[in-house]
């Protein structure tokens, strides 16, 4: 503790106990009206959590003040750097092991500490002595390097930030801002708020900025569970994208997101003033594209507009089946009546398919128009199962043909009198 906080510790302690130290003449009662008031109170007490003060620590400082100032001043554990809890013969292990094993990890001190004691030990309480003695192995500072990427859509970072809470459905919901943002130009190739971070949101976002930005060469994402699901490292790869994922605990790699996160904090959530999310996503893609993407970078020089789209000829223009590419994928197994079951529905399958394992991709939006894939073919979109239609099917087990028996006529004649 420095000597100026020292300082204010002793001056807040005065402050409390200054009425009984003052030479007052105060009666006893009144001393004691005053000291349960003392208690009763909130305080803000300097570097610490706490907001009250008890009758013991009061009088406690009452008999510690000899009339000088620094007599006030916050105490020194006499046991600071020693340990409760490890006996001298378990330091003096600790401390060989340490000279034997000067590399070694805190987990491989432990190992071989409680195979020569035969008893555990607390991981807490061994790391805390050692780093008292300052015998942790700190790694030397991590090389880390300003980069950027030589083209647009060569990277494209993306991450989500907690936004402001809205009225939705006659109740606050919190939002969620998902962007991603080129890493050449600084432009913002799609970014929206809301209600949720998962999977398909993020999808929708990504698909969006597919559209009308063309296809990046890398996606830079986190280690969010969204950013981990099978279902984008396959639309990532079906696009000839790669999927590069962050460090765990390392933000400084996706340092152009985060600061703009921080922009759009500053710049435009300081001055928001709607209430629905409707309101705020679009005064956001106002100020999007009327501010920030027509406002130079103090980076680049230019304005992210410009710098993106003077290299239009580096830019991979999304196919036209896009969505299909952001189709879910599932697994099944086209029984011997034909049939496939997925989500609930049933459908049925082209005879040739009968046993097979097979691809089914579908949107979830869609789930009734399912395309069913087999050997990297496609065998057309299943059919919902119709049992009316199937009670009239004629099955040839010869040639696989199939007929089907004429609607029933409204006609009457023929019938017995």
């Amino acid at each position: 503790m420095t000597e100026d906080q020292k300082k204010e510790i002793a001056v807040f302690r005065f402050g409390v106990i200054g009425e009984f130290v003052t030479g007052a003449q105060l009666d006893y009662g009144e001393k004691e009206r005053l000291l349960q008031d003392k208690c009763a109170r909130k305080w803000m007490i300097p570097h610490s959590n706490r907001t009250r003060l008890s009758r013991s620590t009061i009088l406690g400082w009452i008999r510690q003040y000899n009339g000088r100032f620094e007599s006030l001043y916050p105490k020194e554990r006499s046991d600071q750097g020693k340990t409760r809890v490890l006996d001298d013969d378990i330091v003096s292990l600790i401390l060989k092991l340490r000279i034997d094993n000067p590399n070694a990890t805190v987990h491989t001190l432990i190992e071989s500490l409680e195979k020569i004691t035969c008893r555990k030990h607390s991981f807490s309480s061994v790391y805390r002595f050692l780093r008292y003695r300052g015998l942790i192995n700190n790694p030397g500072p991590e090389d880390r390097r300003k980069f950027e990427a030589p083209n647009p859509n060569d990277l494209w970072q993306s991450d989500v930030m907690h936004g402001p809470q809205i009225l939705y459905q006659d109740k606050m919901r919190k939002t969620y801002l998902i962007a991603v943002i080129d890493d050449h130009s600084r432009l913002i190739t799609s970014a929206g708020f809301y209600l949720s971070e998962n999977l398909e949101t993020y999808l929708t976002v990504l698909e969006q900025a597919f559209l009308t930005r063309g296809l990046p060469r890398k996606l830079y994402v986190d280690n969010g569970p969204a950013f981990r699901s099978h279902h984008l490292k396959y639309v990532a790869a079906s696009l000839s994208i790669a999927l590069i994922h962050a460090r765990p605990y390392k933000p400084q790699g996706k340092g152009k997101i985060e600061r703009w996160f921080r922009t759009v904090r500053i710049s435009f959530l300081q001055k928001f003033s709607g209430k629905t999310l409707e309101d705020l996503n679009l005064a956001f893609e106002k100020w999007l594209n009327t501010e920030y993407h027509q406002s130079k970078h103090s980076s680049t020089g230019q304005t992210p507009f410009k710098r993106f789209t003077s290299a239009m000829e580096c830019i991979r223009v999304a196919p036209p089946d896009l969505k299909d590419h952001f189709r879910k994928t599932a697994r099944r197994k086209v029984a011997k009546d034909r049939t496939i079951t997925l989500n609930g529905s049933m459908f049925e399958a082209p005879v040739a398919l009968i046993g097979r394992h097979v691809d089914v991709k579908y949107h979830e939006e869609t789930p009734k128009k399912a395309e069913v894939i087999y050997k990297n073919r496609s065998y057309g979109f299943l059919t919902p199962v119709d049992l009316s239609v199937n009670c009239r099917v004629k099955r040839d087990k010869w040639r696989n043909d199939i007929h089907i028996f004429p609607e029933a006529s409204n006609y009457k004649g023929g019938q017995l009198l």
